[in-house]
Order: C-alpha cells, then sequence, then structure tokens
C-alpha cells in the first residue's frame, strides 16, 4: 500500500508518495516565502502553505506509478498559528527562527528556573510557542482575545485540509508547553504564557487516525503525523543508541534515547519521537545558523556555493579569517538570540578564496558544536554518524564537517528521510523496518582535525568575548 508524505518545512513543502518498503515512487515539492518586516522577526503565510502543499501533491500523484491510499504529515517544529473557531489564521504565522520573544524568554528563564525548564525539554528560546505565545499575549492582545485554537504548523495544515483537530508528542514536546516525560501539556508552563488551555489541541499518536483529507483531488484518510525530526528519525529505522546529523536552511544533531534523561545544563533539547505519549525521546542540539546563514552571506559577497566550494577545495589555512555564523542568533550551544554574524582576523593577505571558504568553515564549526554538546550532555551517538540534508550531498563540504566534528559521517541515500517518515505514519508505521544503507563514508583527516580544533577555540573566544564573559568563561547561561 503506497502512502502520501508531506513535509512542511521552513521554506517549501515536500511531498511524496511511498510505498510499502519505503521506496520514495515520486517527490514534488513547491516553494513559498518567509517574510521579517522587521529585525529578528520571520513569519509565514498559512495559506500559502495550503496552496504549495496542493500543487506539490498534485506533482508527485501525477507522477507516481502507484496512487496513495493514506496522508502523514511532517513539519516544521516550534511555530505557531492563531486561528478563529473557523480555523482563519488570525496573523502570519509565527516561526522557529523567529527571535522577537528573546524578552520573554529570558524572563521564561528567570521566572520558572533550570529545574522546572528541563521538565519542558529545554532552555527558554526565542521562536518557540511557549515564548511566542507570551509575547502575543502582551504585544497583540486583541489578536489573542479573538484566538480559538493555538496549532503546530503541520497540525493547521492537515486540519484545514479537512483532517481532525490534534497535535502528537513529538510537535507538543518542541513547544515548552509540555512535559517531555510525560507527554501531557504541563499547567505551570501553560499559565505561564498568558493563555487559556483550551487553545491548545489535544495531545495523540503520531500514527492515529486524524480522519480525511482532500488534497489534490483525492480524498485520503490521515493520520496525526509528526515534528520533521522525529520524521526523520522514523524515516531512518533509527533505534536507542543511534542518531544523525542534518545539515539543511538549520542543522540538527540528534541521539535518539530509551528514557528522557534531561540536559540539567540546558545546552541542548530532549524532544519526543513519533509514536504513542511517552514511549521514546531523543536528544538533539539545533543550529539555526546552516544554510539559513549561508546563503544571504554569500549573496551578500556576490557569489555562489559552487566559488565557495572550490575555495573550500584549496584547503583551510592558519592564515583564514574566522568566521563567526550566527546571524540570526543561535540555539546549541548558545541559546542566544542577540548573537550576531562578523568576520574577524582579516589582514591585507586575505584573499576572495579566503573569505569565502571561511564562511562554509563557520558553518561547520557551528555543527561541531553542537556534535559536541550533545555528547557532553550524555546523547549516545554512534562511532559513524549518518549524515543527511542537502549539506551532505557535497563531498568537500561533507569533508570539511568531517574535520570539524571529528567524526567519520556515513551517507545515506536518505534525501528525504522527514517526509518518508510521514508517509510510514500514514500506514501506522512509527519506524522504517527497511532501513536505508551507507553509500560511503567520510574519515575525518588528523592534521586537519588539528588545525581546526584550534580554529573552533579562536571562535569560542571570540564569541565569549562579544558576550561580555571574558574569552575563558563558559559559553553557557
Amino acid at each position: 500500500m503506497a502512502s502520501l508524505g508531506i513535509d512542511l518545512g521552513t521554506g517549501s513543502v515536500k511531498a511524496a508518495v511511498v510505498s510499502a518498503d519505503a521506496t520514495i515512487l515520486s517527490r514534488s515539492s513547491a516553494p513559498y516565502l518567509i517574510s521579517s518586516p522587521f529585525t529578528g522577526w520571520a513569519e509565514s503565510d498559512p495559506y500559502e502553505w495550503l496552496a504549495a502543499a496542493e500543487e506539490a501533491t498534485r506533482q508527485a500523484i501525477a507522477h507516481s506509478p502507484e496512487a496513495p491510499e493514506t496522508v502523514g504529515f511532517s513539519g516544521q517544529m516550534h511555530g505557531v498559528v492563531v486561528t478563529d473557531a473557523s480555523l482563519k489564521p488570525l496573523r502570519p504565522a509565527i516561526l522557529w527562527a523567529d527571535t522577537r520573544s528573546a524578552a520573554e524568554a529570558r524572563r521564561m528563564r528567570d521566572e520558572l528556573g533550570p529545574d522546572e525548564l528541563s521538565t519542558l525539554g529545554s532552555a527558554a528560546v526565542a521562536g518557540f510557542a511557549a515564548t511566542t505565545l507570551a509575547w502575543l499575549t502582551r504585544h497583540e492582545p486583541e489578536i489573542m482575545a479573538r484566538a480559538r485554537h493555538v496549532l503546530q504548523p503541520k497540525d493547521w495544515l492537515r486540519v484545514a485540509l479537512g483532517g481532525t483537530m490534534g497535535t502528537d508528542p513529538s510537535d507538543a514536546s518542541g513547544t515548552l508547553l509540555c512535559d517531555v516525560a510525560t507527554g501531557q501539556w504541563s499547567d505551570i508552563a501553560v499559565t505561564w504564557s498568558g493563555i487559556d488551555k483550551s487553545l491548545l489541541p489535544d495531545i495523540r499518536p503520531s500514527h492515529e487516525g486524524a480522519g480525511y483529507i482532500t488534497i489534490a483531488g483525492l480524498t485520503l484518510p490521515c493520520v496525526h503525523g509528526g515534528a520533521d525530526t522525529a520524521c526523520a528519525i522514523a524515516g531512518l529505522g533509527l533505534e536507542t543508541g543511534e542518531g544523525f546529523v542534518a545539515v539543511g536552511s538549520g542543522a540538527q544533531v540528534v541521539a535518539v534515547m530509551k528514557q528522557p534523561t534531561l540536559d540539567p545544563s540546558l545546552a541542548t533539547h530532549t524532544f519526543a519521537t513519533c509514536g504513542n505519549t511517552a514511549t521514546g525521546w531523543y536528544r538533539i542540539g539545533a543550529v539555526q545558523n546552516a544554510g539559513l546563514a549561508l546563503e544571504p552571506t554569500l549573496a551578500l559577497l556576490g557569489s555562489s556555493f559552487e566559488e565557495a566550494h572550490a575555495a573550500l577545495g584549496e584547503g583551510v589555512t592558519a592564515d583564514d579569517p574566522v568566521f563567526v555564523p550566527y546571524l540570526s542568533g543561535e540555539r546549541t550551544p548558545f541559546m542566544d538570540p542577540g548573537l550576531r554574524g562578523s568576520w574577524h582576523g582579516i589582514s591585507l593577505g586575505t584573499t576572495r578564496s579566503m573569505i569565502l571558504r571561511s564562511v562554509l568553515e563557520g558553518v561547520a564549526h557551528a555543527v561541531s558544536l553542537a556534535v559536541h554538546a550533545v555528547r557532553d550532555s550524555g546523547g549516545e551517538m554512534p562511532d559513524t554518524v549518518p549524515f543527511i540534508g542537502g549539506g551532505s550531498t557535497n563531498p568537500v563540504f561533507a569533508q570539511l564537517l568531517a574535520d570539524c566534528a571529528g567524526r567519520p559521517l556515513a551517507h545515506i541515500e536518505a534525501p528525504d528521510a522527514a517526509v518518508t517518515g510521514a508517509a510510514l505514519l500514514g500506514t501506522g508505521v512509527t519506524s522504517n523496518p527497511h532501513r536505508p544503507e551507507y553509500s560511503s563514508v567520510t574519515l575525518p583527516r588528523e592534521e586537519e582535525m588539528v588545525l581546526l580544533a584550534s580554529r573552533r577555540e579562536r571562535l569560542r573566544e571570540i564569541i565569549a568575548t562579544s558576550r561580555g564573559k571574558g574569552a575563558g568563561a563558559t559559553l553557557l547561561e
């Protein structure tokens, strides 16, 4: 039985028809805009998601040799869609990359404290539902007075297409409103956010039926679905002690856990996997500034990925400038929405190639810092780490990341793990029994590891100094 997977990403939606053995029979995608009317804001029009999902699904179904019989959803985490009783959005959706709620995040940190926050799975972060809702309650009270539903992005899309109201454990665990261990809404966190608990949907199993949706001329049964990273875990068929690194607009370093062991340092996040409530968890180092920082920086330089990768192919040197890639603040390991990007160490001898490869190096360091944070917080990862996402497709960048992280990276032919996982959920399957195999492994190089480790420490010193802590101070609040 074939199933349709719909993955609502940050800048585009993917749709794929997936066979019973997890083979992608056809795929398509459609983009939409992210707007930033003010510095630090990141919003989307949910109706653009709806139109893009219709287009991507129509194309995927048209090119599939087999018609889908069920639908599963995957979606970007942490965002907020506020609707009226008829599910009409009352304002643009606020996305995970939005940092307007930085003051609310600081207040949440101070008022709830680390012990309570650890039960919610994360440090208080701007762009999560709890802090976003606190900002809306304070700054747009007229909107919140009219609100009847507060939904995660993929849940609004499903309901807008005709499915039933609800969310799943994996998306709920990323809101800062949910007790991660029990999988239930936290009365303390919900009260702190300033909303009425009735605005939140019930938390249901990811693979539980959620009515029927109508899309691309078909009416199909659907399930609640899951958060994108949790769906990728399902699509890869990962088990406890396994994990992956994914690099796209953002980056994720994931370690699957059997128990909801919390990170008291709050440098990483602890979220639920897809499936039933309180049955699986994962530790994640979440990096905002991967492609999200790389693309505008290269555009600023009038460059391209091809030119930057060619410059990287010449090899990083000790004289290259150090690029701080945090254009939009950062989560792991700093949890600081105020961080911004910069270059350091530019000299009369600095060339264009040195500048360009420093951009790629900065992004690789950001990902490697997350690898170290997950490891240091007790997240078990395999010696050889699966590497997926758009960043995994270029061998020069893959080599740089292996050298930065000091880990062998296994390349897997699974470019659409999240949409595959979503489709499998549609059939009631929460973990892919047909695990994709490694196509190759990129090994770290000893000499390059030493050079890059010293440059990463220089990056840490720059960030510590910029935050007023001094070069030798810890980087975590």
